[in-house]
């Protein structure tokens, strides 16, 4: 198994590609592939045949599709198609036949097919109003639904709230659940998700709050209940500070979510009955790190800072879900997305 470590940097207009140690966490890098449009968000299919990347420069808006050489990591481009709208959030559903998109200025999500060669079709299946923030879109493990969270107030004032969809996987298209959307308790602007692996409870960063919502997450009907919100910043801190990313570890022991101007990845652990979050601290890192993943082994966690060219690595203490820092590699200006992948 090799783990590919692939990261967009918009403001150089390519994609860099890595390749990570299993022991040690340490990055190779291997090569770069240019890519016009402030390449962004990127995901890839769960078969791990396709790189999906979007496009985000104004009069380029689209979406671009590559095939990954498994001996090497290296992408080949299918082709792209456009968008009417800025992409800010992609993936890929659970079967790996539709890639969606949240479009945070245009109020709406899309979702376009794709073959069995990873060329996406031109015309989108869906391209539907949800409400201005839009940040995030993804299916839910079953495939049945589809979340998108909306932030509250950032470059436009947004709807917060996580809009909540019926997902038909026979034909990609989306359907409003009853009720359409979870509506946090106060303005916390809820931004990404991401679902606990063993427990029906889902977890959002919330970027205007400055933390972490626990949702109760209902199979039957789709719809989520928050029952628990925790700060992702020290009591004392006063300054500017959003939230960006969340992911989970695959244990789902422990759970990350990054503060840009604190500058710092905040940590909880993870009640294996209830799906509860307690707070473990801050661990500095990279200036505004707006992107960040865990390894697929849970092992690693790296975080790119936006405004410091640079990625910082830690192993994660897989005993007490705490940091410890690692190298920290300089890899370009304007890093948006880190996608790791293995093959």
């Amino acid at each position: 198994m090799t783990t590919y470590v692939y990261i967009s940097l918009q403001r150089e207009d390519r994609i860099s590609l890595y390749v990570m140690d299993p022991d040690t966490g340490g990055l190779t890098r291997r090569t770069e592939f240019p890519l016009s449009g402030t390449p962004a968000p990127m995901a890839v299919d769960p078969q791990r045949r396709f790189v999906f990347v979007g496009r985000r420069r104004p009069g380029d808006f689209g979406l671009t599709s590559y095939s990954i050489d498994h001996a090497t990591g290296r992408l080949t481009e299918i082709g792209g198609v456009p968008l009417e709208g800025d992409p800010v959030h992609i993936s890929v559903d659970r079967t790996g036949k539709y890639l969606l998109s949240a479009h945070y200025y245009q109020a709406r999500v899309g979702v376009h097919g794709f073959g069995d060669d990873g060329a996406l079709d031109t015309t989108p299946i869906e391209w539907r109003e949800t409400g201005i923030g839009a940040h995030y879109i993804q299916t839910d493990p079953s495939n049945r639904y589809a979340y998108v969270p909306h932030i509250a107030e950032g470059a436009h004032t947004g709807v917060n709230a996580i809009f909540q969809f019926q997902f038909d996987q026979r034909t990609g298209n989306l359907a409003a659940c009853d009720p359409d959307r979870a509506i946090p308790t106060s303005a916390e602007g809820p931004r990404h998700v991401c679902f606990h692996p063993n427990l029906d409870v889902v977890y959002s960063s919330n970027e205007q709050g400055c933390s972490v919502t626990a949702y109760r997450f209902d199979r039957a009907n789709g719809t989520l209940s928050p029952f628990q919100t925790v700060p992702t910043l020290p009591e004392s801190y006063a300054e500017h500070n959003s939230c960006s990313q969340i992911q989970i570890t695959p244990s789902g022991n422990f759970l990350y979510a990054p503060n840009r101007g604190h500058n710092s990845i905040a940590g909880f652990a993870v009640d294996a009955s209830d799906g509860t979050l307690t707070p473990l601290g801050q661990t500095p890192t990279e200036d505004i790190p707006r992107a960040f993943s865990l390894d697929p082994s849970g092992n690693f966690l790296y975080a790119a800072g936006l405004e410091s060219a640079r990625l910082a690595s830690y192993r994660v203490n897989s005993g007490s879900g705490a940091l410890e820092p690692l190298e920290v590699y300089p890899i370009g200006q304007g890093p948006m997305w880190v996608l790791m992948v293995d093959v």
